[in-house]
């Protein structure tokens, strides 16, 4: 399958909010609306939209995944870019996809939606050639690339524009291609294991003594948060995304 994504010759888009922003970060979405369209994008909302097919995928079972990758495919059918504010889902469209059907015939619609899928920063930078944000944060910022983000351009898009901001310090985390122990299904089937491989990474993002943890990715925030709270040690995370919401269009 194509893992070239098609160059946007518009500014209409869809919007892919994934599951745990559905589930547990509805602000996370309506900062990824508010940003597009602070970039003059319109943002179309597929509402049978429902998940990627990772966790299935993730889990090894690949019937179940590649149902739920047609449906996806079916629903965001066209020639639209699609954008995921998350790195991870945004992955399993143009790479897990990639795996799941290798083997399969009748995969357009599936093919197409891989070249059409951008992880939101990569889109604002290098889909929009948006490269500078305006507002001022005085915050010491650790970023952490996670995994699935790693190999694409998300990462070096998302130090552009947050380092553009005025004020922005972004500290050098150790460890920085440490997992964060997440990995989807995978802290559901190897809970202490999880936990373990969290705790290095959030023990190199608290020994910077940032203001704020950031990512592209919730879930990863969502698990090094909640090792944190476990411990009462102080961490806020944000998603990118709420960052240049935050310091771009409510100041």
């Amino acid at each position: 399958m194509p893992q070239n994504k098609s160059r946007p010759t518009g500014r209409k888009v869809m919007l892919m909010a994934t599951c745990l922003s559905d589930v547990f970060f509805a602000d996370m979405a309506k900062a990824t609306v508010e940003v597009l369209e602070a970039v003059g994008c319109e943002v179309i909302f597929p509402e049978a939209q429902t998940c990627c097919g990772q966790p299935a995928f993730n889990s090894g079972d690949f019937p179940a995944a590649e149902k739920v990758a047609r449906y996806t495919a079916e629903v965001f059918a066209g020639d639209l870019p699609v954008i995921v504010p998350s790195g991870s889902c945004a992955a399993m469209h143009f790479h897990g996809t990639d795996l799941l059907f290798e083997d399969k015939t009748d995969t357009e619609k599936v093919e197409n939606l891989a070249g059409r899928t951008w992880e939101l920063f990569d889109f604002l930078v290098n889909g929009l050639g948006v490269k500078q944000w305006s507002g001022t944060l005085n915050k010491k910022i650790a970023l952490h690339h996670s995994c699935h983000t790693r190999g694409s351009d998300t990462g070096a898009a998302m130090e552009t524009l947050l380092s553009s901001i005025e004020g922005v310090e972004l500290v050098e985390v150790g460890t920085p291609e440490q997992c964060c122990g997440f990995g989807g299904t995978f802290s559901v089937t190897f809970p202490h294991l999880s936990g373990e491989i969290g705790q290095v990474k959030l023990d190199s993002v608290l020994a910077q003594s940032p203001d704020l943890l950031v990512s592209a990715d919730m879930s990863c925030l969502m698990h090094m948060g909640g090792l944190a709270e476990k411990q009462d040690k102080e961490i806020e995370t944000r998603h990118a995304v709420q960052v240049l919401r935050d310091v771009g269009l409510n100041q």
